[in-house]
């Protein structure tokens, strides 16, 4: 498992410009079974993304967001391997 951390790089009003675009990416990682959860970080400093894959996966899917492109975002990766979870996450586990 992958863990993605953002950072904004710009002023919340222009990453507001992009979030329709960020959200239409993060359903494309979900539909294919990339993206485990996301959300925002609080305070509204960027967000993180918990991601399954390979990293090489992880990396092409995160140069193809609109946080990227548009360079709203800075990303850090950080490879987790789950060994304990509770009740009912199993899965994530590696």
């Amino acid at each position: 498992m992958h863990i993605v951390t953002l950072t904004y790089k710009v002023p919340n009003d222009e990453v507001d410009r992009h979030l329709e675009a960020h959200m239409a990416w993060l359903k494309e990682g979900y539909a294919a079974g990339t993206f485990l959860a996301a959300g925002r970080r609080v305070p509204r400093t960027g967000g993180m993304i918990f991601a399954a894959g390979s990293r090489d996966e992880l990396e092409a899917m995160m140069k193809r967001d609109p946080f990227n492109v548009n360079g709203v975002a800075d990303y850090t990766i950080a490879e987790v391997n789950i060994t304990s979870t509770a009740d009912g996450l199993d899965s994530l586990k590696g």
